[in-house]
């Protein structure tokens, strides 16, 4: 055999190979709108999936590949174990083959642990602790000693949570009213009512006498009385100070699980302060005691990360060497993606879900797994553009260590860079779920699909400014890293204010505008209700479709919630089981009885135009819209329409939406008011390059109807499309929190010198 066919036969076998095993085959997809879906996707490489909001990106990344992944690893356990855990359904899909260990780097925020901070969840602080332990002066115990969550370090007050709660007074009583009059502000305490008799009729107090005039004794029984046996007439009762009782009624309680007027009560009388014993840094004295080069651990970990990672690098000590290098890699990586104005003591529940992602994305970089594959979920969310670099520069990191790396993205920065690329579509929902598109990017650029045509698609500058109607001003502001702003900001027009991840934008904007009268916050937060929430329910337009279905059968609406009586009896209306497992998430399995569908079989009988209660709520709104042609359902659906949630289900659960999704659902409720100043937090969160567009029809109709529209934005595309711009900076953290710019767009593309203006630049070609 000569040395030209041996070579051709290795290139052969090595060919085969390839196909075998260097790559994840995917056969048969029908997880949700999957249409049947097969692909190979390349392993050890970077592969971006793109298509527009719905098109089944999530559904055939993280619900059948990852999913998958998880599953087969949690059957490699013993069935002893197993029983344990929670049972994961397989992926409606014909085959996987390659799969590699799946972790899953996403934007869900990281849990309301009050205990959980950004050291915690890096391990930054456990190895801060470890350095403490070993050459902190005076010496005070292990590592343990500098733990807020051990008994050894936390502080005895507040049980190492930084916090002590405090009640306002005035919230619970009007000093200028008598009991008779209504003194008692707290819920329940009506007058007459039960309650009320106790305090009234205790014999303590004259009950026509104001507050205001109580003797110190009398004020110290009403609000501090320990719990004392009297009598009431001919009845025996337990009384006690109303302090005590609102400490022990509303304190022990989580909010969520109170009734709305009990929660806004609680909201506005329970106060968080700091705690007295240990100004709010969680542990005791001696802990706090224990110096390095002059600064405690808790200096270390109120310290910015940037500067904590300067005063780490100046620290030499060969005893703790291998430690100090693991935290110096640690924060190094903080700061390299962008979250160096972020300090170890922060809560982990107050980070965006961008900023949650890139502190899960820290543990990984620091790995020295390789081989696995790790899944994205937009990992640019909430990132200037001067930050997407940096971002791109990690994921290649990743890739360059070995591991497969899946990213669903609709940044042209992340497209840009991918190895291969999977275009889902045509469109959303059920006109969606197929592949448009596999390959590289100069592929794309010539496939004719929507993503290949909006690849270079730039939105131009306003040749034409709207002129203000009026301003909002802020005066010195001084939330979190803000130095004394104070800015103007025009009303009937659109202001888009932008400036890096941290620069002051979130503090200005929610910090001194919102709950100011005629002010609107549409953002990403989590939409207050349970489970049982859906589009249908939250947006109202349940009321009319139940109304039309009660007169086409003559029967009563009520019925036709699965909140009601017509709901069926097993799974309460909800459709799913959820069975909880103590310690491990809880599980869903669909409802036996009713098969999901939510309702009693008898309510399944009732018809409107040939369509039961639970095949109308299975609907995407934008099919419900052309069923639902007139009235106010019609008006209601065509504002999710308008918004770009046509592909939703009318009875998809809230708890499945993501914050985008969230986002434009709050502002299709608010859309009928005129003469409002709406707050958009980064609406292009989770939006094709074709959909921003629409999205910048949607922010001109409600300038153009009157309203004031005020957008909290990176993406250059809204910031070409402004009337007005507001750039915070120069830095993140205390190297930001001032006004570098305010004008027109092309004043800062013309004269500009901040990071926004060179990037703003580039976009609009100047």
């Amino acid at each position: 055999m000569g040395p030209s066919h041996q070579a051709s036969t290795d290139r052969h076998r090595d060919h085969t190979a390839a196909d075998s095993h260097d790559l994840i085959q995917v056969r048969g997809a029908r997880e949700n709108n999957l249409k049947g879906v097969s692909l190979d996707l390349p392993k050890r490489r970077l592969t971006v999936f793109t298509g527009v909001s719905g098109s089944g990106k999530s559904s055939l990344v993280f619900d059948t590949i990852a999913a998958e992944s998880r599953r087969l690893i949690d059957e490699t356990y013993t069935a002893f174990i197993q029983a344990f855990m929670p049972s994961l359904a397989r992926p409606d899909v014909d085959a996987l083959h390659n799969l590699s260990a799946a972790i899953i780097v996403d934007q869900e925020r990281m849990g309301a642990n009050a205990r959980s901070t950004v050291g915690t969840a890096t391990d930054a602080h456990t190895m801060l602790r470890i350095v403490f332990s070993r050459i902190g002066e005076p010496h005070v115990g292990p590592a343990s000693a500098f733990s807020f969550n051990m008994a050894e370090g936390m502080c005895p007050e507040c049980e190492g949570l930084g916090r002590a709660s405090d009640i306002d007074v005035d919230e619970l009583v009007d000093r200028d009213l008598s009991l008779n009059e209504g003194a008692i502000k707290v819920p329940g305490y009506a007058v007459d009512s039960w309650p009320w008799q106790i305090v009234a009729g205790s014999g303590l107090f004259d009950p026509d006498v104001k507050l205001a005039d109580f003797t110190p004794a009398q004020w110290d029984d009403l609000l501090h009385k320990p719990a004392t046996k009297l009598k009431y007439g001919s009845n025996n009762f337990t009384y006690e100070g109303l302090l005590l009782r609102v400490k022990r009624t509303y304190l022990a309680k989580d909010r969520d699980s109170m009734q709305p007027a009990a929660r806004a009560f609680a909201d506005r009388a329970v106060r968080l302060a700091a705690c007295p014993s240990c100004g709010g840094t969680r542990l005791n004295e001696a802990a706090r005691s224990c110096l390095i080069a002059g600064r405690s651990i808790t200096d270390c970990s109120a310290m910015q990360i940037n500067d904590l990672a300067a005063f780490v690098r100046g620290l030499g000590h060969a005893s703790v060497g291998p430690v100090l290098e693991g935290l110096r890699s640690t924060l190094d990586s903080l700061v390299e993606i962008g979250l160096g104005y972020l300090s170890l003591d922060r809560e982990s529940s107050t980070l965006s879900g961008g900023e949650a992602q890139r502190v899960k994305m820290v543990r990984h970089l620091n790995s020295s797994l390789t081989d696995v594959t790790y899944v994205f979920d937009e990992p640019t969310a909430g990132l200037h553009p001067h930050d997407i670099q940096r971002m791109n520069n990690l994921l290649l990191q990743l890739r360059d260590k070995g591991n497969t790396v899946l990213v669903v993205e609709h940044k042209p920065e992340t497209i840009r860079i991918a190895d291969h690329i999977v275009d889902l579509g045509p469109g959303a929902g059920t006109a969606g779920g197929r592949i448009c598109y596999t390959g590289d990017l100069a592929g794309l650029s010539d496939s004719g699909t929507l993503t290949g045509r909006y690849l270079g698609h730039r939105a131009r500058l306003r040749e034409r400014f709207r002129e203000p109607a009026g301003q909002l001003s802020i005066k010195g502001a001084t939330l979190h890293n803000l130095k004394d702003v104070s800015v103007d900001l025009p009303l009937g027009v659109l202001t888009v204010v932008t400036g890096v991840a941290g620069s002051g934008k979130s503090s200005l904007i929610h910090g001194y505008l919102a709950g100011r009268d005629g002010v609107v916050v549409a953002d990403q937060s989590p939409i207050r209700g349970s489970r049982r929430s859906n589009p249908a329910t939250y947006t109202g337009v349940l009321d009319p479709i139940r109304t039309a279905f009660a007169r086409a059968n003559g029967v009563k609406p009520g019925l036709f919630s699965a909140n009601s009586e017509g709901a069926c009896p097993a799974c309460k209306g909800i459709g799913l089981i959820y069975t909880d497992l103590a310690m491990m998430a809880e599980v869903a399995s669909v409802c036996e009885k009713c098969e999901g569908k939510r309702f009693t079989p008898e309510v399944l009988t009732y018809r409107l135009r040939g369509k039961n209660i639970s095949e109308v709520l299975a609907m995407p709104v934008a099919e419900a819209r052309e069923f639902f042609t007139s009235g106010q359902a019609r008006t209601i659906l065509d504002r999710l329409v308008a918004v770009g949630l046509g592909y939703l289900g009318l009875g998809q659960p809230l708890t499945t939406l993501s914050g985008g999704e969230r986002q434009r659902l709050k502002l299709a409720i608010h859309m009928a008011k005129n003469g409002t100043t709406y707050i958009l937090d980064e609406p292009t969160t989770g939006l094709h390059l074709a959909d921003v567009d629409q999205l910048l029809e949607l922010l001109d109709r409600l300038v153009d109807d009157g309203n004031t529209v005020i957008v909290i934005e990176h993406h250059q595309a809204v910031m070409a499309h402004a009337d007005w711009i507001v750039d915070l900076g120069p830095g993140a953290g205390h190297d930001g929190g001032e006004v570098v710019f305010t004008g027109t767009p092309a004043e800062l593309v013309a004269t500009g010198t901040s990071l926004t203006a060179i990037h703003l630049r580039e976009y609009v070609g100047r």
